[in-house]
């Protein structure tokens, strides 16, 4: 559910403001942040000039300078002083409203994690993981089975946010035994649900769709809605996110996976393609296919990098009735030049395979580098299944709705985080070439809901883009 740069991002920036704040003790905080970032002069440079912009919107309208409170410069609390590491651990908070985790064992767990230490990250998580999978366990699931149900949850989560910063070293062998430990706690949990979901799988044309229904216990025919993820999120991960919230509005939910995500990526070895549709259109052939299901009311959505995946799929996909884009992307490519900076951009526009492989390789093996940045590069590799940047760069230009926007015919709901910092500008790109199709909706900062994706705020985030499908789904069947 994120995206890192290689060189200079705005996690950056807000990692450093918000570590250092405003006092002047903290100004060698902010030096020694841009020796460590080791930047190329034209990052520097912008650095420097947006500096003076970021700390003004840090500042609390208390700070003595006779400033009246704009909501516009409201900014979010920094959990812990790593900028990606706090952002993941936002992600997992999220997750807390609907049965994924709960708040005080992951500040516990957070206050063990230390800055840019991948280890530590892991650890903390796995600790926590064993914890409450060993609780829940221990509770008689036929007389207390609420209880243990919201325990194998959390445990399955929390296997999950261990396995986040281990895709540097594809043969851990932990990538794999996590996943199967995450799967194992997430199935307990389904089956102990008032309706267990079902696991299914769906053949494509060389591929096999891993995924899971989840059915409203509202009677007939129900309006469905096919969730997928992005760059790093797993199918397990979209039922704490949106499946739970479409159940208690009467909806059916379908979670899934494609090339390049979790399941598909370790037990099929595929990296990401571009060519969506070919994931999208046998998951709407089974749901067509269930009595339970009204194919009139079927919609696809589309979380983090999965913003450009289901308005792809959409554009050969016409049988969905709605598109809901968290948060939208026009053109990844265009997306990924600006995370990896200016000089690899050049690099890579010279053909320079080499340079652009060694230049990047230096951040991605340096341990001092920020987190982010090692991320980023590491997760790309992995779920574009390449072992080089340049590669990776190529792969990256394919994923846009270039040349295929105008093919979209469903309306599609565009959210956009005030403070995305891993996308900005794409979801206002992306309802700019949609026109009349699309719905904007700008996620604030002030709301709780300002981050990539939503994340801190999914309430809102699902009361908002839910909200929006209920009303499409109700005038569809009003013009019939």
């Amino acid at each position: 559910m994120k995206f890192s740069s290689i060189f200079i991002t705005a996690a950056v920036f807000v990692g450093a403001i918000s570590a250092a704040a405003v006092s002047d003790t903290n100004i060698p905080f902010l030096q020694q942040k841009i020796i460590d970032m080791k930047l190329n002069n034209a990052a520097l440079f912008v650095f420097l000039t947006t500096l003076q912009t970021h700390l003004a919107n840090a500042l609390p309208s208390e700070v003595n300078l006779g400033r009246r409170h704009d909501p516009k410069n409201d900014t979010m609390l920094q959990i812990i002083p790593d900028v990606d590491f706090n952002f993941n651990v936002m992600a997992t908070l999220a997750t807390a409203p609907y049965q994924g985790a709960d708040i005080g064992e992951i500040l516990v767990a957070a206050s063990q994690i230390k800055t840019g230490d991948f280890e530590s990250y892991y650890q903390a998580y796995y600790d926590l993981a064993t914890r409450v999978h060993g609780q829940a366990e221990a509770i008689d699931c036929k007389k207390h089975p609420v209880s243990a149900r919201n325990a194998f949850f959390r445990a399955s989560t929390y296997y999950r946010s261990a396995d986040a910063f281990l895709h540097g070293n594809w043969s851990d062998p932990r990538i794999i035994s996590l996943w199967k430990q995450q799967a194992d706690a997430f199935d307990q949990a389904m089956l102990l649900l008032p309706i267990p979901g079902k696991r299914i799988e769906m053949e494509a044309d060389n591929f096999t769709i891993p995924a899971i229904f989840f059915k409203t216990d509202k009677p007939g025919r129900r309006p469905t809605v096919i969730l997928g993820t992005g760059y790093d999120g797993s199918m397990e991960d979209l039922y704490h996110t949106m499946g739970e919230a479409l159940l208690q509005r009467g909806m059916n939910a379908i979670v899934y996976e494609g090339p390049g995500q979790p399941t598909v990526r370790r037990y099929q070895d595929l990296g990401f393609i571009p060519e969506w549709e070919r994931v999208v259109t046998p998951i709407v052939d089974y749901a067509l296919s269930r009595d339970d299901v009204d194919g009139s009311k079927l919609a696809l959505m589309g979380f983090s990098f999965g913003g450009v995946l289901a308005p792809r799929a959409a554009a050969f996909e016409h049988r969905l009735s709605a598109v809901i884009a968290l948060d939208g992307i026009f053109d990844f490519g265009q997306a990924m030049f600006k995370q990896f900076g200016p000089d690899i951009t050049e690099l890579f526009k010279a053909g320079k395979k080499k340079e652009v492989d060694e230049e990047v390789a230096l951040v991605q093996n340096n341990a001092s580098m920020p987190s982010n940045l090692r991320w980023g590069i590491d997760q790309g590799e992995w779920s574009f299944k390449t072992h080089s940047a340049y590669t990776l760069l190529q792969k990256s230009e394919r994923f846009t709705l270039k040349g295929i926007v105008d093919k979209i015919k469903a309306p599609v709901f565009v959210g956009d985080g005030q403070n995305d910092m891993f996308f900005p500008g794409q979801a206002k790109e992306l309802t700019k070439q949609l026109g009349s199709r699309a719905t904007y909706h700008l996620f604030e900062t002030a709301s709780g809901a300002g981050l990539h994706c939503q994340v801190g705020g999914y309430v809102l985030m699902n009361q908002v883009s839910l909200d929006w499908l209920d009303d499409v789904f109700a005038n569809q069947t009003m013009h019939k």
